[in-house]
Formats: structure tokens, C-alpha cells, sequence
């Protein structure tokens, strides 16, 4: 796969979690007369049961809301942010969490990282 290739997959992956991340309350179903446009197929690892994600990476965080996606995907969703600051970081938020403080959409999953660069605290809010 060509490096240009990958970048605008890993750009549109990025693209599809922080929609993910960002709930729209105003948000409507589609129309009848208009069929519903199919996500693009991206493959995810499989990921464990349990809210451990990794060796290297600290559990889930615990919500007092339900997550907005199948717990898998969401699992998947904040390897990936843990693993690839250098893409989420230029994925902007859509969801208005900039009022929070949020720069970006690495900011919805990781709330901070080691001097080495690991995840050491996820933001809740990814998991909405």
C-alpha cells in the first residue's frame, strides 16, 4: 500500500471516529425517499472483552451515560487514538466540545500522555 494510500485511509478513519465520538442530539433519522449512505468498510483488530486494553494503555473510563457505539468499536476507537496522536490531531471536533477546552479530536479520547508519549488518562467524553 502506497504511503498516500494510507494516509487518506488513516485520514478517513479518523474522520468516521471523531463522528463517532460526537453525538448530534439534533440529529434525524434518514428520510424514507433517501436510502441511508453505508459507512466505508474499515477493518479493526479484534479487541479484549474486557475494559483492559492493552499492557501499555489504561482501562475504559466509566460513564454514568451508555455508550454511543457497540463496546468493541469503542474499544477499538480509543486504541487507535492512543496509537496515532499524529492523525487525530489534525481531525477537527464537530460536536462544539471546543467549549471545553478541545483542540482537536486526539482531545476527545486521551486526556493526557506520558513524557514519552504514552496514554495515561482517557477523556470520558470519546466514549458518548
Amino acid at each position: 500500500m502506497s504511503s498516500r494510500r494510507a494516509a487518506r485511509l488513516l485520514f478517513t478513519l479518523a474522520f468516521v471516529l471523531s463522528i463517532s465520538a460526537c453525538r448530534s442530539s439534533g440529529q434525524s433519522p434518514p428520510s424514507p425517499q433517501q436510502p441511508p449512505v453505508p459507512a466505508p468498510s474499515v477493518q479493526t483488530p479484534p479487541v479484549a472483552q474486557s475494559s483492559a486494553l492493552a499492557d501499555d494503555l489504561p482501562p475504559l473510563p466509566v460513564t454514568p451515560f451508555p455508550a454511543a457505539r457497540p463496546m468493541e468499536i469503542v474499544r477499538a476507537v480509543f486504541v487507535f487514538a492512543a496509537r496515532h496522536p499524529e492523525v487525530l490531531s489534525h481531525v477537527p471536533c464537530f460536536c462544539g466540545c471546543e467549549t471545553r477546552g478541545h483542540r482537536n479530536n486526539d482531545d476527545c479520547f486521551v486526556a493526557s500522555r506520558d513524557a514519552a508519549g504514552r496514554t495515561t488518562a482517557w477523556e470520558p467524553h470519546g466514549v458518548g
